[in-house]
């Protein structure tokens, strides 16, 4: 808030591209200064109290560069722009700032009415009193000395705001009508300017047709709520103005789709499933991973997973609930637990689309991570993929896989088991040819090769396991193309070998200056870090200053002095008296 203050200390010139007035009349980029002032001032992060703070500030300077003040510090009296006004685009921007910052007090209303319902009514008298500076500012615009350009953005920014009222009253004809005149005027706008600015308006358009497709599914047409689940899956969850709608629209969908829904089937044995959060979840499984199928890029897949998987971490937790209450009832009347129960199955077959789910999720990131640590790294400043990120992934892989062989109910599925057991191997033989991987960029040659020969054992092994179980390598990583690829690893990894061993001795690597008169090219030499000479240098033997002891010493005999000792007499008793009192002193 402070910044945005200092930002705002002194009225400027308006840009020319955006307020200025034109050859044909005044002219005013309505959708360009609101997307502008909202990504600047606080609605990148959803704050709309400091945008709505911003607007306030604006307010006050416009009327005081302009002198329109509406009376003075101990009263207010209001006043309105009028058509005789518009000598300055600046008065048109007033009006435009009054219904951003009645709009923006609604949106953050909206925010706070989740938890204090009765500020809904106060959001519905904001969000019409912004439709009603909207409806000033499009009769401004009606004036001739308007150009053509600014009118149509006025009729826009109306028919939204007026949309948005008449969405909040639930109005979904009228709500309808003017989102679709707003749609339509965009477009044209669209087509008619440049690239730049039609890339605004195509913005618009898109925020502008899940209230679209929302108002129409309330009017009764069930196409659009296929295109707004498909937008909201496109989408991995993320916020906005429409995604608690949306969520409440899907979950209220399947809600009726999950009555006619009773059980479920998974190896070989049928299921009750009694719970809805679990029926609703089921139900909207397979569009969730059909979106992710078709997910444009590896973000939004990304997302897509753990939408996938937060939904399905609640319907777990759902169903533990019930489990600790049929424990319970089971203690009471002593029934022996022997066979697994239909909840206690349920609960495994959730958990293994839960665990199934992190194996994918961590797969694909694997593959993004592979591509990228093939390609060229152009900075040296910043730090590029490594082999130990791969490797991280495939352990978390790995203890998923382990996790799925102890889901209770499927102890003696053995077919479950013995697939379970070759999906590790696989992902086992993926994992120890990127630890290779590693000891490479080491120069560690011999214990990356041992681990490509480990590599070669676990795809073989794969390869003879896999002709017994059918289907089961469907979803899995190709083996063949790990293979070929560790075959040509294993040739270049030789030839590195041999290649340094002409460069180093003991492991250690000499530098340019002890290697002169042999060629080879070496990337570091030209790097931050070239290894030209020894430093610091190695100790060299020097001859040192000699010791030099006497051994004459003890061969020495020297002659008696006890006759120059002083000899003390024996004082006695009366010496010692003497002595303590001090009188011989």
């Amino acid at each position: 808030m402070a910044s945005d203050k200092k930002n705002e200390g002194k009225i400027v010139p308006m840009d020319e591209n955006k307020e200025n007035a034109t050859e044909d009349g005044i002219g005013l980029e309505i959708l360009q200064i609101i997307k502008d002032s909202q990504q600047q001032h606080g609605l990148r992060h959803g704050d709309y109290q400091r945008y709505r703070g911003y607007c306030s500030r604006r307010l006050r300077r416009l009327r005081k560069t302009l002198g329109f003040k509406c009376g003075n510090r101990h009263k207010f009296t209001g006043k309105k722009v009028t058509v005789e006004m518009l000598s300055d685009n600046r008065y048109l921007l007033l009006v435009l700032m009054e219904a951003e910052r009645a709009w923006s007090y609604a949106m953050q209303l909206k925010q706070e009415a989740n938890t204090e319902p009765r500020k809904r009514f106060h959001l519905l008298s904001r969000l019409r009193k912004a439709a009603k500076h909207g409806e000033r500012l499009e009769k401004l615009c009606e004036s001739p000395r308007v150009d053509a350009k600014t009118k149509l953005e006025a009729q826009a920014y109306t028919s939204y705001l007026s949309g948005m009222v008449r969405f909040e009253l639930q109005e979904w004809k009228a709500a309808t009508e003017a989102f679709n005149k707003c749609k339509t005027i965009y477009e044209k706008l669209a087509s008619a300017f440049t690239e730049e600015l039609a890339v605004l308006y195509h913005q618009r358009v898109e925020e502008i047709s899940p209230n679209i497709r929302y108002c129409a599914y309330n009017i009764g047409d069930q196409n659009a709520m296929n295109e707004l689940m498909q937008m909201r899956l496109s989408a991995g969850g993320g916020g906005g103005m429409m995604a608690e709608k949306l969520e409440a629209l899907i979950t209220q969908t399947r809600a009726k789709q999950a009555a006619t829904m009773s059980e479920v089937e998974w190896r070989g044995r049928t299921v009750p499933v009694k719970i809805d959060k679990a029926r609703i979840f089921l139900l909207g499984l397979g569009d969730n991973e059909a979106a992710i199928a078709q997910a444009a890029n590896e973000e939004t897949k990304e997302r897509l997973y753990e939408t996938l998987l937060a939904e399905c971490r609640d319907t777990i937790q759902a169903v533990r609930e019930e489990l600790k209450t049929e424990a319970k009832q089971r203690e009471r009347s002593d029934e022996a637990s022997g066979k697994v129960s239909n909840l206690q199955f349920l609960h495994s077959y959730l958990t293994y689309i839960k665990l199934w789910t992190v194996v994918k999720r961590n797969e694909s990131m694997a593959h993004m991570l592979q591509a990228k640590l093939k390609e060229p790294q152009t900075d040296e400043n910043k730090r590029g993929p490594r082999p130990q990120d791969l490797i991280r992934l495939y352990d978390i892989i790995l203890q998923s896989l382990a996790e799925l062989s102890t889901l209770q109910g499927l102890e003696e599925d053995h077919t479950f088991q013995k697939e379970v057991a070759l999906k590790m191997l696989v992902y086992k033989a993926y994992r120890c040819f990127f630890i290779a991987q590693s000891y490479v960029l080491v120069k560690k040659w011999s214990e990356a090769l041992v681990l490509y020969e480990r590599v070669l054992k676990y795809a073989k092994e794969v390869q003879s396991k896999a002709k017994s179980l059918n289907n089961s390598l469907k979803d899995l990583p190709d083996v063949q193309e790990l293979i070929t690829e560790v075959n040509a690893e294993k040739y270049s990894l030789q030839a590195a070998a041999i290649l340094g061993g002409y460069l180093t001795c003991n492991g250690r690597h000499f530098p340019l200056c002890e290697r002169l008169d042999t060629f080879h090219l070496d990337p570091t030499l030209v790097g931050k870090q070239p290894n030209l000479v020894q430093f610091p240098p190695d100790f060299q033997p020097i001859p040192c200053k000699p010791l030099f002891f006497d051994l004459a010493l003890n061969h020495v005999a020297f002659p008696p002095l006890d006759d120059k000792v002083e000899q003390k007499g024996k004082g006695g008793l009366t010496g010692y008296i003497k002595g303590i009192f001090g009188f011989g002193s």
